[in-house]
C-alpha cells in the first residue's frame, strides 16, 4: 500500500519550500517608536510516516548537530548549526524512505479559558512575548514551545528553518499598534510524536494537522465573532452609542482544522464537568436537551483557524503550490444585512482589482517576470499604492486579520513581486470598511427620520 496520492507532492514541495525560506530570510521588522514589545511564534512541522513505510529504529533521526555548552543568556540553536550545510541537512533528512512517503503536519494549540483574556478557547501557535534574557526572537519561540508545549526544538531534535515575515500587529480599527510578531520554522526529526507537557494556565489542548487538510478547499468556512465592542471603543461620544447598537457579528474567513493526532491538558478544571446533575424532572430535563454547560448535548465547538494565526500560516502555506490566496481569504464582512450590502458595493472595484492584480502577479510569477502590477494604483493613498514599498512591513486590522509582506515561492525576485500582490489583498480594505459603516450608519438614521416624518404627518392628518 503506497502514500495516498497527492501526499508524496507535499513532501516535495516542502523540501523545496524550507530549502528557500532558509537561504532568503525575512528582514528584521524594528518595534514601532514606543512600541517595544515582541512575540514569538513557532511552526512546528513533523512528518507522519506512512503505514507501508515505517522507519527503523535507525532511521529516526537524521545525524545530531555538535555539542554546544549552555550559556547563561538563552541562544537560538540557528548559530550552532551554522557551521553545517544546511542543504546537507535537509537533503539528508528528505533522503530518508519513511520521510518520502510520510504525511507533513503542523502543530496547533487550542488556549486555555483565562479571566480576562478575549482569546480563550481560539486555535494559536505556540509562542509568547520575549523576554530580556532572550538573544533574539529565535530563541523567544523556542522557549515558548518548551515552556507551553514541552517539545523541545534545539538542534539535537528539531531543524531550525527560518523566518516569516514579521508582521506589526495593531488594534482599534489598525490605528494602534500593539507589538511585532515574530514567527519561526521548526522541523522536528524524529518518526515519533514527541512527548507533550501542556501548560495548564495557557494550553487547553494541542493538534496536528495535516498540511494537506489545510490545503483542501472543502474545509474553508468562516467564523462569527462578535467584534462591535472593540471597535466601537476606538471611537468617542455618540459614534461610538451608535456603533455598539449597530454592528452585528463580523465574518472571518476560516479553516476547519482535522487532526490526526490531539493532547488534552486533563489537569485544567473544566476538562472534567464538576456541575453535579439536576435531582428534579425539570432539571434533568434541561440537562437531557441542553447539557451540563448550558448548550447542546455532545455538540463542541469546531476548532477553526482564523484570524492573525490563520494570517501567519498562510504565509507559510502561500509558498506550496497550487495554493492560492483567492481561494483562502474572504474578505471580512458584517452579518447585519444592510451593512454588508453597503460594504459590498463600497468595496467592489477594490476587490476587482485585487483579483485582478494578483491574477496578473501568479501568471508573473510563473514566466519569471518580477515586475508588479501598477493598474491598481489609483485608489489612493489608503488603497494598495504603497504597497510596493519594499521596506514597509504588514500590518494587521481587526481580529488580526492582516498579512505580512514578501511572501512568494522560487527565488527573492520572484517573492518580492508575488509579496506586492498576495500582502496587498486585505492591506487598503479597512479603511472602506469604516467609511461602509459610516455610511450604513447614515442610512439607518435617515430611514428611521423619514419614518418618524410618514408617523408625524399620518398623526396631523388624524387631528
Amino acid at each position: 500500500m503506497s502514500s495516498p496520492a497527492g501526499i508524496q507532492d507535499i513532501v516535495d514541495h516542502l523540501k523545496t519550500v524550507l530549502l528557500e525560506l532558509n537561504a532568503h530570510p525575512y528582514p528584521e521588522v524594528a518595534c514601532p517608536p514606543s512600541v517595544p514589545k515582541r512575540a514569538s511564534v513557532a511552526l512546528i512541522l513533523r512528518i507522519q510516516p506512512n503505514y507501508s513505510h515505517w522507519p527503523a529504529i535507525s532511521d529516526s533521526k537524521v545525524p545530531s548537530f555538535p555539542h554546544r555548552s549552555p550559556t547563561r543568556r538563552r541562544r537560538s540553536s540557528v548559530a550552532s548549526s551554522h557551521k553545517l550545510n544546511f542543504e546537507d541537512i535537509i537533503n539528508a533528512f528528505f533522503d530518508q524512505d519513511w520521510v518520502k512517503h510520510g504525511d507533513p503536519e503542523l502543530l496547533f494549540i487550542k488556549r486555555a479559558a483565562r479571566i480576562g483574556d478575549k482569546w480563550n478557547g481560539h486555535v494559536a501557535l505556540p509562542g509568547g512575548k520575549r523576554d530580556p534574557e532572550d538573544d533574539d526572537d529565535a530563541v523567544t519561540a523556542m522557549r515558548e514551545a518548551l515552556e507551553e508545549v514541552g517539545i523541545d526544538l534545539s538542534y539535537n531534535n528539531a531543524i531550525s528553518v527560518g523566518n516569516l515575515p514579521q508582521r506589526i500587529v495593531t488594534t482599534s480599527w489598525g490605528k494602534v499598534p500593539l507589538m511585532v510578531l515574530c514567527p519561526y520554522i521548526y522541523l522536528l526529526t524524529s518518526p515519533s510524536y514527541p512527548t507533550q507537557r501542556l501548560q495548564p494556565t495557557e494550553v487547553a489542548s494541542s493538534h496536528w494537522v495535516p498540511l494537506r487538510a489545510l490545503l483542501n478547499p472543502s474545509l474553508r468556512t468562516h467564523e462569527y465573532a462578535d467584534v462591535s465592542a472593540r471597535l466601537a471603543k476606538s471611537e468617542l461620544g455618540i459614534k461610538r452609542w451608535f456603533l455598539q447598537a449597530m454592528l452585528s457579528k463580523m465574518m472571518f474567513a476560516a479553516i476547519h482544522l482535522v487532526p490526526s493526532d490531539s493532547v488534552s491538558c486533563a489537569t485544567i478544571p473544566d476538562f472534567v464537568n464538576a456541575k453535579p446533575p439536576s435531582t428534579n424532572a425539570l432539571g434533568r430535563l434541561r440537562d437531557s436537551v441542553m447539557g451540563l454547560d448550558g448548550g447542546p448535548r455532545d455538540i463542541k465547538p469546531p476548532l477553526l483557524l482564523w484570524g492573525l494565526t490563520l494570517g501567519v500560516v498562510s504565509d507559510f502555506l502561500e509558498h506550496i503550490p497550487p495554493h492560492n490566496a483567492l481561494e483562502l481569504w474572504t474578505y471580512p464582512t458584517f452579518t447585519s444585512w444592510d451593512v454588508r450590502v453597503v460594504m459590498w458595493a463600497m468595496s467592489y472595484r477594490f476587490r476587482h482589482l485585487k483579483a485582478r492584480e494578483m491574477s496578473t502577479q501568479n501568471s508573473s510569477s510563473t514566466h519569471g517576470s518580477s515586475q508588479p502590477v501598477q493598474d491598481i494604483q489609483g485608489l489612493g493613498s489608503e488603497g494598495v499604492g504603497s504597497l510596493y514599498e519594499e521596506d514597509k512591513p504588514g500590518e494587521v486590522g481587526i481580529a488580526g486579520l492582516g498579512v505580512g509582506r514578501g511572501w512568494g515561492q522560487t527565488g527573492r525576485a520572484k517573492m518580492i513581486a508575488r509579496g506586492a500582490a498576495v500582502n496587498s489583498m486585505l492591506e487598503g480594505y479597512y479603511p472602506i470598511v469604516r467609511k461602509a459603516v459610516a455610511a450604513a450608519l447614515v442610512g439607518r438614521i435617515g430611514v428611521v427620520a423619514l419614518l418618524a416624518v410618514w408617523v408625524w404627518k399620518k398623526f396631523e392628518r388624524r387631528m
